[in-house]
């Protein structure tokens, strides 16, 4: 019997599991605390992007130039990065739930910071603040997922992602609503009070449920043989679906910033068309989340990415290239279409190998891709043309597809 439940431990720690599992349902807690895990991805997006909709009235509080306000964004991702592989660390000390609530409350507090400030400097300051608490949530939410996952035996996380998404596209438009209402400060703090009460109600369901991600990972080793070679192996194996995570990111970034500018500058878009750029692919992107557990449990992982990475390819050469807006529009949203799980599959995966350490390792290669991706494009839209620029996007897409074909025995091996 202790040999037949390794075997089944090993089998379940695998969000690569194909299948549905023998288990009639989830128990009663396992729901509730996915629900509230659930509450927890999309206050992440909705705050980040009530964020984002007011960096033009924060920009123009500040008097910062272009440049400049480029300079503090970039504190953000800044913040982010530094914060994940300490995160890491504290979710395998601590757990991932005292984590995720502890950033919890950090994330409301600094996003109204922002438009406390008078200079592009003090601007920059904040934001490494507010990207720190943003980086620390990101890794400690996915980190208690990749546990729910282990225990619920189902691949659920792209339908947390799908919450994080909704919760950004719920933030963008009620700041979109209260934009010509309310001063960037009164926003920011109503959003601030409305994240700090959600975190505590929620606060009591989070902390409840016991999570053991040590007991996971023992188990991850003991189903590899127990090899000194492992953890060695599981780094490499992380770094790969790290650099996965990256090309997505990257055209998430590059598309986030670029849509609309390649609409109206190169193909003649109005206003409102060269703004449904982004918005038809987040859209997508939040439609194909909600679809991500059903597909991987159908088709696998493996099948996933690398569809998914081709589907991503073949949108991002027809938005760049297509000879009209209706048919740029239908290219973003075959991209966010295939990238939406793409991100979420290498992450789990990440968590399944090296635990929370594995999902901050992964994380910060995503996030060096959502930092570099407007970059890139910008400069090579100078020395070539944004079609061609946006290009980089297709050619990142086909490389991560080739890459999980190439590795998809040691990466995802139950696909």
């Amino acid at each position: 019997m202790p040999t037949l439940n390794k075997i089944r431990s090993a089998l379940a720690g695998a969000t690569g599991h194909r299948g549905r599992p023998p288990a009639a349902s989830p128990r009663p807690d396992l729901r509730r605390f996915r629900i509230t895990l659930t509450v927890f991805f999309a206050l992440d997006g909705f705050l980040f992007a009530g964020w984002v909709v007011r960096i033009p009235a924060v920009k123009a509080q500040t008097g910062a130039s272009s440049s400049a306000l480029g300079l503090a964004l970039l504190g953000v991702s800044a913040g982010a990065v530094a914060t994940m592989m300490l995160t890491g660390r504290l979710c395998s000390r601590l757990g991932s739930q005292p984590v995720v609530l502890t950033c919890g409350l950090l994330l409301p507090l600094s996003v109204a910071l922002p438009p406390l400030t008078r200079s592009a400097l003090a601007l920059g300051l904040v934001l490494l603040v507010f990207g720190a608490a943003y980086g620390g949530m990101s890794v400690a939410l996915n980190s208690a997922a990749v546990d729910l996952i282990a225990a619920l035996r189902r691949p659920v996380m792209p339908g947390f992602h799908a919450a994080f998404s909704l919760g950004g596209m719920l933030g963008a438009g009620l700041g979109g609503l209260v934009a010509g209402r309310l001063s960037p400060t009164r926003h920011l703090l109503l959003l601030a009070a409305a994240g700090l009460l959600l975190a505590l109600l929620f606060a009591r369901p989070l902390l409840r449920f016991p999570l053991e991600p040590a007991r996971r990972e023992r188990d991850g080793a003991e189903a590899s043989g127990g090899t000194a070679r492992a953890p060695g192996r599981a780094r490499w194996l992380v770094a790969v679906l790290g650099l996965i995570a990256l090309c997505t990111a990257y055209g998430e970034g590059a598309l986030a910033d670029w849509s609309a500018l390649h609409l109206a500058d190169d193909l003649g878009a109005g206003a409102g068309s060269a703004a449904a750029g982004y918005s038809v692919f987040a859209a997508a992107m939040t439609l194909g989340r909600l679809s991500g557990t059903t597909l991987v449990e159908r088709l696998g992982p493996d099948r996933v990415l690398i569809a998914g990475g081709a589907l991503g390819c073949c949108g991002m050469l027809l938005g760049s290239l297509a000879p009209s807006v209706w048919l740029a529009l239908a290219g973003f949203v075959l991209t966010g279409l295939g990238l939406a799980n793409v991100f979420p599959i290498a992450i789990g995966r990440a968590g399944d190998l090296a635990g929370p350490g594995g999902v901050a390792a992964a994380s910060t290669f995503g996030y060096g891709g959502i930092l570099v991706g407007p970059v890139a494009i910008g400069f090579l839209a100078d020395w070539f043309s944004l079609p061609t620029a946006l290009l980089t996007v297709a050619v990142l897409a086909a490389f991560a597809s080739l890459t999980a074909w190439a590795t998809r025995r040691a990466v995802l091996p139950h696909g």
